[in-house]
Order: structure tokens, then sequence, then C-alpha cells
């Protein structure tokens, strides 16, 4: 557990923080390190204990999520704030990533996708809930669609490794394609499947060939 993800939560209802802490701990590489009720108190456990991700309800007395993301901006603190919130227009989005935020969760499914998007935004990626993603989509400002686009957050070693994955090549082909060892490229398969939010031996292989004309 010493290596696990250490993460704090900041929200003002405390039987939906329970909820929200008990699905967290129940993944054996995340921690919750602390919990708070209001802005003010979140910050100072965020300056104290320095958690890898904050959990940030974008509603709390004394100190909005929002003011806590521009303390962590300001400050430079390590911790990446994500953001829960009931909104899901594009204004408050725009906003929340304008303040450092890379992880921006709806509550009606944030008991289903917290996990996935601490993990993503630990793995230096992003995660945008899909009822958010939907709708810049929607947009149609290639800007947008490239500053949202998850591939923009792989390597290109990474990317590359995806891209021979789309073609059915297994591990040990492209080792011998890349010239490096298998176990540098499973570490390239986990790196890439958790900034893209994928679980499951075979998501990724199955994300790599829905999505391979955007990998080309």
């Amino acid at each position: 557990m010493s290596d696990a993800i250490s993460v704090l939560i900041a929200d003002d209802h405390p039987i939906f923080r329970k909820g929200l802490s008990e699905v967290i701990a129940g993944a054996q590489d995340l921690r919750v390190v602390a919990e708070a009720a209001s802005g003010t108190r979140a910050l100072e456990l965020i300056r104290s204990l320095k958690p890898a991700v904050a959990v940030l309800d974008f509603h709390m007395p004394q100190g909005s999520g929002l003011d806590v993301a521009r303390a962590i901006q300001a400050e430079g603190l390590p911790t990446v704030p994500v953001f829960l919130t009931m909104y899901k227009d594009e204004q408050t989005f725009d906003t929340a990533v304008a303040t450092g935020v890379r992880g921006y969760v709806v509550k009606d499914s944030a008991l289903t996708e917290i996990v996935d998007c601490i993990r993503a935004v630990a793995a230096g990626g992003t995660y945008i809930t899909p009822a958010i993603s939907g709708i810049l989509m929607k947009r149609g400002a290639p800007a947008s669609s490239k500053q949202v686009s998850p591939f923009d957050q792989l390597s290109p070693t990474e990317r590359r490794v995806v891209r021979l994955i789309a073609q059915y090549k297994t591990s040990k082909q492209i080792a011998e394609e890349l010239r490096i060892h298998p176990r540098t490229v499973d570490n390239h398969r986990t790196n890439a499947a958790s900034k893209l939010g994928l679980q499951g031996s075979h998501a990724l292989l199955r994300y790599a060939v829905e999505h391979k004309a955007e990998l080309e």
C-alpha cells in the first residue's frame, strides 16, 4: 500500500462523501488519506499532506472547489485536482480546465467513474466524464477537440505501441519491431491503459482497434 495513489476527498455532504470514500478505498492501488467538508479545510490538508489527487466538490462552504484548485495552481502544489459537479455545461468545464483541473466528473456517475478518473490523472492523463465529452465533441472547434483528445496524453512510444496493438500484434512482436524488451512493452501498455482510463485485459485492444484512425 506504500505506493498507492493518495487521495483527499472534499465534499460537504457526509453521506455522499462516505460513499465516495468507500468506493475509492475499495481499489487496492488507491488510498484515502483525508476528508474535508469545506474548501478551507481541504486546502489546509492538501498543503500538509500533499496527496497525489484531490477530489473536490464544485460547491462547498468556506471556499469552493474552484477556489481550492486555483490555490493549488498558484502555490505550485503537486496535488492534481479533480472536480465533482452537477454542472454539465461548457462554461463550467472551461473554467475548471483553466484552473489546472485534469479530471471532471458529474456527481450522477461519480461512484462508477471516480476510480478510473483518479488513476488516469495520477498517471499524467485526463479524465472527462462522457456526459461532458459528448458536448465538447459537438463544439466542432479543432483546437478544443485536440485539447481533450485522450491520445494527446500518450508519449510517442506509447502511441506507437497502441498503434501496433491495433494491428493485433502481441507484446513479443511489438518488442521485436521496436527493439525493446517485452516487459517494457507491457509497461507501456499499462501506462497507456491508465491514461486512457481503461480496465480489463482486452480493453486496450478493443479501444485501439475502435480508434485506429485517430492513431495514424
